[in-house]
């Protein structure tokens, strides 16, 4: 840059002062600046870009911003406030949490367990097995919207004095058990009681939290 600004320096005298049009520009580059090659076009076009300014003025600014160490500072601050503009964002999108949707669940079959399952979500219960606490069991499935399963999702179904608790498979389904063998605890109907419902809760990452009362119902029968 300092073989440039000589150059410019040598020239300076001769056209000092004069407003050049970017013919003249030309004119002046072929005939003055011919013999150079490195540095051809990059004169050329400092000289073709002053047309609207004195010349002599354009040399004294350009030399000053070559001289003057607070030039170099500038692209440094600009890498580093880039640098910490892109660290700020992917702390942003770190702690933006991930989109909601809602769960499609479905209780595919139900029923007391020595009798077996049937499909819906009603257990019939004879009242001999109903005087005592008993266990019952509850097939779900769990999709998203778009009818693709929902994995590895918490199911929680209580009410008339039993629990069961599991989670869906690769498939989105889920089997739950009052069996105490099971981790659940065992349903019971009052003495006079001939029907009782139980709840289903169900949560997961990426979805709203699933929650439905009476999801299932027992019902006896004499």
């Amino acid at each position: 840059m300092e073989e440039v600004l000589e150059i410019l320096r040598h020239i300076k005298g001769g056209i000092y002062g004069h407003v050049m049009s970017k013919r003249e520009c030309r004119e002046h580059n072929i005939k003055l600046f011919t013999p150079l090659n490195k540095n051809q076009k990059q004169i050329n076009k400092l000289i073709s870009n002053v047309y609207f300014l004195p010349l002599g003025d354009f040399l004294t600014i350009l030399e000053k911003l070559f001289n003057d160490d607070r030039a170099i500072e500038l692209p440094i601050n600009i890498v580093v406030m880039l640098v910490v503009g892109m660290v700020a964002l992917a702390a942003l999108v770190a702690i933006i949490p991930p989109p909601t949707k809602n769960m499609s669940v479905n209780i595919d079959n139900a029923g007391e367990q020595s009798a077996g399952m049937n499909p819906g979500n009603t257990v019939i219960v004879g009242s001999t097995i109903a005087s005592s606490p008993f266990a019952i069991d509850v097939l779900i499935s769990v999709a998203d919207p778009d009818g693709y399963p929902v994995r590895e999702a918490n199911v929680v179904l209580r009410g008339l004095g039993g629990v069961a608790t599991n989670t869906t498979d690769d498939n989105g389904r889920c089997l739950l058990s009052t069996d105490t063998t099971s981790g659940g605890s065992p349903v019971s109907l009052g003495p006079n009681q001939n029907e009782g419902t139980m709840d289903l809760s169900i949560s997961t990452d990426g979805f709203y939290d699933f929650e439905k009362t009476d999801a299932v119902m027992i019902v006896r029968t004499s």
